[in-house]
């Protein structure tokens, strides 16, 4: 169902490599899917075309394309985590958010697209947080995001839904770090927050050992109808 292609920079002088997945009808809505630490490998790619097969236009950018093109992981294998870990740390997400940028202009000026919304996953997550506070997006959800606590004076910015996944045993996104995200964002009219009582960073994850089947479903129920009440 989908392909690997490229889509200009938001500047015009490079390409950024995606998966895309497209509907077979056409379609007005797209979703851009933003990966975790591990590349758009094949978990992510099955993300794409499950939501090409309900209707939408889905996109995958290799968010480490400037320093680690085509990277796929699996966080199963410890040298892989750990190479993961690496890439995170040279990853910036600025550059990320110009990124994403690239892919609203894309798909609304050169796909014909109306509604544009974006899920994305640990690094994605955080990056959905971003996208809602400094792009046009029309409705981002982000999945246990890292970091989200450390940007939290962006919130007043956020000016379309956002829906965020919080695992209350994420061991990377700790108790403090939650609190101080439902502090700021409870009563924000255009945020949501659904916690997950015991489960872990990853749990969304379409396969390997950190996926929590009932834990996922849940949470993809609720973007699947976020989805279909913004974008639709």
């Amino acid at each position: 169902m989908g392909e690997k292609t490229t889509i200009p920079t938001l500047n015009g002088d490079n390409e950024i490599p995606v998966y895309i997945a497209t509907p077979e009808d056409q379609t007005e809505a797209a979703i851009i899917v933003i990966p975790e630490i591990f590349g758009v490998n094949a978990g992510i790619r099955k993300k794409c075309d499950d939501w090409a097969a309900l209707g939408y236009v889905a996109l995958a950018p290799d968010i480490f394309w400037r320093f680690a093109p085509g990277a796929e992981l699996d966080p199963d294998v410890p040298e892989q985590f750990q190479t993961a870990l690496g890439y995170f740390g040279q990853y910036n997400p600025d550059l990320g958010v110009q990124d994403i940028e690239a892919a609203i202009h894309w798909l609304r000026n050169e796909q014909a697209i109306d509604k544009v919304g974006l899920v994305g996953f640990c690094l994605g997550g955080r990056l959905a947080y971003m996208a809602a506070a400094r792009t046009d997006i029309d409705a981002s959800v982000g999945y246990y995001g890292v970091m989200i606590d450390q940007m939290l004076n962006e919130a007043h910015a956020i000016a379309n839904p956002l829906m965020l996944h919080i695992p209350t045993a994420d061991h990377f996104v700790g108790p403090e770090a939650q609190a101080a995200i439902h502090a700021a964002l409870d009563s924000h009219s255009k945020v949501v927050l659904h916690d997950y009582v015991g489960l872990d960073h990853g749990f969304a994850a379409e396969m390997g050992s950190r996926r929590n089947e009932p834990g996922a479903q849940l949470a993809d129920e609720r973007t699947r109808d976020f989805f279909k009440a913004h974008l639709t």
